[in-house]
């Protein structure tokens, strides 16, 4: 069944800003965004609402909706917290996972590692975004799923980073975060949560450093003059 133009919209919003196609701490220009999207404002309004109430926006009286930030502030709390809600999420999804979600999860792992062998980078993020979503989902606790969705904004936003893949390193790592998302799907099937855990953590560590990269990337190369060229220098 198609999406009507509202839904669609929110939908379309929603990747962009998990994408970056449109920047963190970015103004959105309602106007142009109606005639883009072909809604009314009360629409676009309503849609502005429920992405401010999932995480993606900040809204402010009197002034336009905004995409929400990755300073050095959230950045910070970020990495400070994304192992200890994934941990237990984890934990609580191999304690009260339903079996047919496990039947679901698998399918998302299956999509997710085809994005990874083609280098299909934003696929890839998005996947690995529901891969996550659906665990949590597993875990069926009220106060931990608004926390984990909100996180899952940037470390989608940030995976990109991770799924760029160039070098020798860079790629054997994400094969391994793909054999670690077999093996919690494992773990979570046979209710261990201590396995669960474990191989959450480790999957974490293995794309923190890469994660870090948007925080603070290599400096720009430049070439240091010598005091020879200098003292030739007019």
């Amino acid at each position: 069944m198609p999406m009507d133009k509202k839904t669609a919209c929110l939908e379309d919003l929603r990747m962009r800003i998990l994408m970056q196609q449109i920047v963190p701490g970015a103004d959105l220009d309602e106007a142009a965004l109606c005639e883009a999207y072909g809604i009314s404002r009360t629409p676009m309004r309503e849609v502005f609402q429920r992405l401010s109430g999932a995480g993606y926006l900040r809204t402010e009286p009197n002034r336009g909706p905004k995409v929400t930030s990755m300073d050095l502030g959230v950045m910070r709390m970020f990495f400070q917290t994304a192992p200890l809600i994934y941990a237990n999420v984890a934990r609580l999804a191999a304690e009260n996972r339903r079996p047919e979600q496990i039947e679901s999860l698998r399918a998302t792992q299956d999509g997710f590692r085809a994005a990874t062998s083609t280098g299909d980078v934003s696929r890839a993020a998005m996947l690995n975004h529901r891969f996550h979503e659906e665990i949590g989902e597993m875990a069926h606790n009220p106060y931990l799923m608004p926390a984990l969705q909100r996180m899952l904004i940037d470390h989608t936003r940030l995976s990109q980073t991770f799924y760029r893949a160039k070098s020798a390193d860079e790629k054997q790592r994400v094969k391994t975060a793909c054999v670690h998302h077999d093996q919690m799907i494992d773990a979570i099937e046979a209710q261990d949560g201590e396995r669960a855990v474990e191989l959450t953590l480790q999957h974490w560590d293995l794309s923190r450093d890469r994660l870090e990269q948007f925080v603070k990337p290599d400096p720009l190369p430049f070439d240091m003059p010598s005091q020879k060229d200098q003292a030739r220098a007019v």
